[in-house]
């Protein structure tokens, strides 16, 4: 497979990329070999790949091989291999690389023995070349040392917990912040391989007391010959959300100091250009240093005053305070501050700094080295950073804040005490907003640094490659050729038809990449996730009703956004479904307690919808993600769903709409889109593990489908039983309508699994289904012999993918101009072809020129896109050419035509 670096990105750090295998192509005992493509005969930035040395010997000036580390993260049906994580040096890599398998490797790891490590008592040490980090079992710490060039860097990494507790009284409020130490309750080396170990620690939140709250999983990354610790930091959310308020979480590092104060330096990463200060700073009024030395300072040189400069330093330093702690946080998403104070607890902070916008860099040093941080989408996912404190002494504290203590408290309660289903479209009237069970993802990266302090340059370049990792992906025409997640389209433009419909997907994108930046979509618990519905009247979201707030994955967003990225490659869209799937995957899921494996619906709180479904959480939403990048946190959430189904025996997802005394089944499953999600929860499980207990999962409802009067247009209300998976069919009704069936992924995720296995049967059935949604009134009802009642097949453009599909499968022409039609029908209007352009509005949404479309909804935003790029690889060739034309059979003008074919 080749690939190329996205976005044209930093090359520094290790990274990991997922490929791609044909078929019967790469055996499991494969062994892989990266390589370089070379363009005009460039080679790394002008570097030569002798300069680089691996285990003490030099690559050839010629080679174009690169060291590699692989794994599989999924089989075919044939078990062949299906897909791959590679991890290598990005620093070795060109802006091109080709992966090539060849059979009879070991487990697809490459031939080097680099990354050793090694077992002494209870310690885990991890020999990385000219890293090293030591572990020790049995403590709260994440590490006892690391080590780079045989210096310590670090000598402690500990995770801290602050919550905040409210007391009210008549008269008098009390805040109390009660602090947690780490509890680590297990160790785990997830990846071992010659150039990179991933840890991953399990653990909780313990107080001197003994209560235990917040339970966390941090991976650390340790890269061969790296000065660079990689975390992903994953909590989850286990409190009592009446009194327990996040106050702060992060980790805390501690970093050895030396030599005199005035060589102890903090930067942090500004609006613009590095905030830098020493710990003492050589400026004084009398006896007055000599500007070449303070200017030296400032240049972040290491200082040795001698002689008479020596004797004015010392003089000075008698009488002037010293700087202890430094306090860096962004606590909106428009402003940041630092402040610092001396050692003293009983004076205060005084105040260095105001901005913006920081993308988180941050340093310490002194003269024993220096210290790099940085927390990924630093401002984006405020309130985040920094105490450096303890600067004065033999070791400082450097916390790491996810979340900010300088901040307010999260509160996770409610935004009411009752729901409003009647007026506010948010679920049922009892109260089911409960955030116990929810987590959160961050990233951030430490590094080393010889420097007394690293230069502004190397400050602003570390946060930037964290914020933007480098990352390999291969070409929309690779991805379409071999089906990857299914049948999408590529981008055409042949006809004025087809630029028109490209035009408009490429809006939709864009309006919601800017829509992000123009609302400030922001802030730990948002960020990633869009609005639901828009108010023309407020020239604003319904941000405050019920579920037309946050969107939460309705009508898969998710999938529109990867299929854009994979048939299009543009960064910006990747980076929208990125943070798409991180927030959908974690804030909108429960990991634990009793909906665990069930997500909220769309509501004013991610969490406060009543209705909890497998919809949300299916891994349906993230499979691209994972296997484009191979992040290890999905793993953990695929592994919480692969059973998902038995969440129905205690949360009955149509319990509202049937008496249970009446049931044979325990449960209710609609075939779309309940037992469509267990579906993808099920094939990802099947593909990951080669597990075919999964496989027949899937196969058990088929074939019960199969049974059902009119076989997939049955229902789609189905009698459930978790413990068999099988359905039951119960009738033709359809709770919220028949609709539902096909717009929460179920026909991408049908199609994808009828490939993978050959069932033409269940293609069969798909494509009747297309066909039979779309037929007149009259003619279902004749077809069904008055089976479906008065169940009605409503919003027939999110349909269109089953119809395109259908029109293709049975060389139906008049199906596929009608799926055309109610596609066109749904954004053309009396000649109008403005579909996705925004209008500007002066002194509205506290924009002085604010972009917007006044009908816009996130629902038919995606649907609309996801069946436009589906429906382009089914019947591209039935589509209307000029615009003229597009119009008449967006009216209907010409439907009596193929009414009567």
């Amino acid at each position: 497979m080749r690939l190329h670096n996205l976005g044209n990105r930093i090359k520094k750090g290790y990274t990991t990329w997922g490929c791609m295998w044909e078929k019967g192509s790469c055996l499991q005992d494969s062994n892989f070999c990266l390589e370089n493509v070379y363009r005009d005969e460039k080679k790394l930035d002008g570097k030569k790949l002798d300069e680089k040395k691996l285990d003490g010997k030099k690559l050839d000036e010629d080679s174009v091989t690169v060291p590699v580390q692989s794994r599989i993260t999924a089989y075919w049906p044939d078990g062949t291999v299906k897909w791959t994580a590679h991890t290598a040096d990005s620093a070795l890599l060109a802006d091109e690389i080709e992966v090539r398998a060849v059979a009879g490797g070991k487990g697809g790891h490459t031939e080097l023995q680099l990354l050793t490590v090694e077992r002494q008592g209870g310690k885990i040490i991890i020999h990385a070349g000219a890293a090293e980090v030591v572990l020790e079992e049995g403590t709260g710490s994440l590490l006892s040392r690391f080590s780079f060039r045989g210096t310590e860097v670090l000598t402690g990494a500990e995770p801290v917990l602050l919550l905040e507790e409210h007391d009210k009284g008549r008269e008098e409020e009390f805040v109390r912040i009660r602090k947690y130490k780490a509890l680590i309750l297990g160790i785990t080396l997830e990846e071992r391989g010659p150039l990179q170990a991933v840890v991953r620690y399990e653990g909780t939140h313990i107080r001197e007391d003994g209560e235990r709250r917040i339970p966390f999983i941090i991976r650390m990354r340790i890269g061969y010959d790296s000065p660079e610790l990689g975390f992903e930091h994953t909590f989850l959310y286990d409190g009592e959300e009446d009194r327990d308020f996040l106050k702060g979480l992060g980790i805390r590092f501690l970093a050895p100091l030396s030599g005199p104060v005035y060589n102890r330096h903090v930067k942090f990463e500004g609006d613009y250009g590095v905030f830098h200060e020493s710990c003492a700073q050589l400026l004084s009024w009398r006896p007055r240093v000599p500007d070449g030395i303070y200017e030296a300072q400032m240049r972040g040189e290491m200082l040795c005053p001698e002689g008479e400069d020596g004797e004015v330093v010392n003089t000075v330093l008698r009488d002037m305070p010293f700087w202890d702690e430094f306090v860096f946080t962004q606590d909106s998403v428009s402003h940041f501050s630092v402040k610092k104070k001396i050692k003293d607890e009983n004076c205060c902070y005084i105040d260095c700094l105001h901005g913006g916008r920081s993308d988180g860099g941050a340093a310490l040093g002194s003269e024993h080295g220096s210290v790099l941080f940085s927390i990924r989408h630093f401002w984006e996912k405020y309130p985040s950073g920094y105490t450096f404190s303890g600067m004065t002494g033999n070791t400082a504290e450097a916390v790491v804040w996810l979340w900010s203590p300088e901040a307010v408290a999260m509160d996770f309660r409610h935004y009411a005490n009752r729901g409003y289903n009647q007026v506010y479209y948010e679920g049922y009237d009892y109260k089911g907003a409960d955030p116990f069970g929810i987590a959160c993802t961050s990233e951030f990266s430490v590094a080393a640094a010889e420097a007394v302090i690293p230069s502004d340059e190397e400050v602003v370049s570390f946060a930037e490659r964290v914020k933007f990792p480098v990352h390999y992906v291969g070409t929309p025409e690779f991805y379409h050729e071999m089906k990857a997640f299914g049948r999408w389209s590529l981008p055409g433009g042949d006809t004025e038809v087809e630029r028109w419909l490209e035009e408009q997907l490429d809006r939709a994108a864009d309006f919601y990449r800017d829509e992000v930046k123009q609302r400030n979509w922001y802030g730990m618990f948002n960020y990633g996730d869009f609005m639901h519905t828009y108010d023309r009247e407020r020239h604003q979201w319904r941000y405050d009703c019920g579920g037309y707030a946050w969107d939460n994955t309705e009508l898969v967003p998710t999938l529109w956004l990867w299929y854009a990225f994979l048939r299009t490659g543009r960064e910006d869209v990747f980076l929208l479904a990125e943070k798409l799937s991180r927030h959908a995957s974690e804030v909108d899921v429960y990991h634990i307690g009793r909906y665990k494996g069930l997500g909220s619906r769309h509501n004013v709180r991610h969490w406060g919808c009543p209705c909890k479904e497998a919809r949300i959480a299916m891994a349906g939403h993230h499979r691209v993600y994972y296997y484009l990048t191979g992040d290890w946190r999905f793993e953990d959430i695929f592994d919480e769903l692969k059973d998902n189904e038995r969440t129905f025996l205690n949360r009955d997802p149509l319990g509202d709409f049937y008496d249970k005394e009446e049931m044979v089944y325990p449960s209710h499953a609609r075939s779309g889109p309940d037992w469509s999600s267990l579906c993808a929860n099920w094939l990802t499980e099947w593909e990951r593990k080669n597990d075919t207990v999964y496989r027949d999962k899937i196969i058990v409802g088929m074939n019960d489908i199969r049974k059902a009067p009119l076989r997939l247009v049955s229902g789609p209300d189905f009698e459930f039983d978790p413990e068999s998976v099988h359905l039951r069919y119960i009738g033709e009704r359809a709770a919220g309508g028949t609709h539902l069936q096909i717009c929460m992924g179920a026909p991408q995720i049908w199609m994808e699994m009828a490939d993978l296995l050959e069932d033409e049967d269940w293609k069969q059935m798909m494509a009747e289904y297309g066909r039979f949604y779309y037929l007149p009134r009259e003619e279902q009802m004749k077809e069904s012999g008055g089976l479906i009642g008065d169940r009605e097949f409503s919003l027939p453009f999110m349909a269109a993918a089953m119809g395109a599909y259908g029109a293709e499968r049975l060389g139906d022409k008049a199906l596929a101009e009608r799926t055309w039609m109610h596609l066109l029908h749904a954004l053309i209007g009396g000649g109008c072809h403005d579909g996705f352009k925004t209008t500007a509005v002066l002194g509205r949404g506290n924009q002085e020129e604010l972009r917007e479309i006044p009908w816009i909804s996130t629902n038919f935003a995606a649907q609309w896109c996801l069946n436009v790029i589906c429906a382009l690889e089914f019947i591209r060739e039935y589509l209307p050419e000029t615009l003229q034309e597009a119009d008449r059979l967006a009216a209907g003008l010409d439907e009596g035509s193929f009414r009567k074919a």
